[in-house]
């Protein structure tokens, strides 16, 4: 695995450089707040990530390794690809898209080109827990927010689901009645979770879902 290249910018592109080591130029995708960094004749360094498939070995760079590991960690999100989940790091901060994560923020996610309603909802599931603001410890650790804070977090994630905001703030109510520590946490993560898995515990109340009929 190629973890970083150093060596002279050979050719910058719209959305790859070429980075020349000692004769040999490496290609890499980037995004454009890295590449507006690099000029040409310059000595670089890019961390790297590399994909490989049957047909290929793509190389991406990035300005930092905190940049790459949130890379990494998108990669894990059934459905997103390397390309996605560059355009999500060219919208957003490595630590916005920690906080959004961690928060259940999927409408920050929607800012991304590609990105609706539906992908950003599977995103905020799927990468609860793994990416973490700086700062705040672990995952099962947070500061624990007010109930004016996380609800509408939780329901602005559920209807990034596909429910409607009536079906998940009741939803969410029910699912919290038999878990006060889960309020008392306030864990958008967590209560997000705990309200799908009640939701799931019936199968008429999946019914409920906006847009599941058809």
């Amino acid at each position: 695995m190629i973890s970083f290249l150093r060596g002279t910018v050979a050719h910058v592109g719209l959305s790859t450089a070429v980075i020349d080591l000692n004769g040999a130029g490496m290609s890499v995708h980037a995004t454009p707040q890295t590449l507006s960094h690099l000029k040409p004749g310059d000595e670089a360094k890019l961390f790297t990530s590399m994909i490989v498939r049957e047909d290929s070995l793509t190389l991406f760079g990035f300005a930092d390794d905190d940049e790459r590991e949130v890379f990494d960690v998108l990669l894990s999100v059934s459905g997103v690809g390397p390309r996605l989940a560059l355009a999500v790091l060219a919208v957003h901060e490595p630590e916005a898209i920690r906080v959004a994560a961690h928060t259940g923020d999927g409408k920050a996610f929607t800012k991304v080109p590609g990105i609706g309603p539906k992908v950003a909802g599977r995103i905020v599931l799927e990468l609860a827990g793994k990416l973490v603001p700086h700062g705040t410890g672990t995952a099962s650790a947070p500061a624990a927010p007010v109930t004016a804070e996380w609800k509408p977090q939780v329901v602005a994630a559920m209807t990034s689901l596909g429910w409607s905001e009536k079906d998940a703030t009741g939803s969410i109510d029910k699912a919290m009645a038999d878990s006060p520590e889960l309020v008392d946490s306030g864990n958008v993560a967590q209560i997000l979770r705990a309200t799908l898995r009640w939701l799931g515990q019936d199968g008429a109340r999946a019914g409920n879902r906006v847009g599941s009929r058809g």
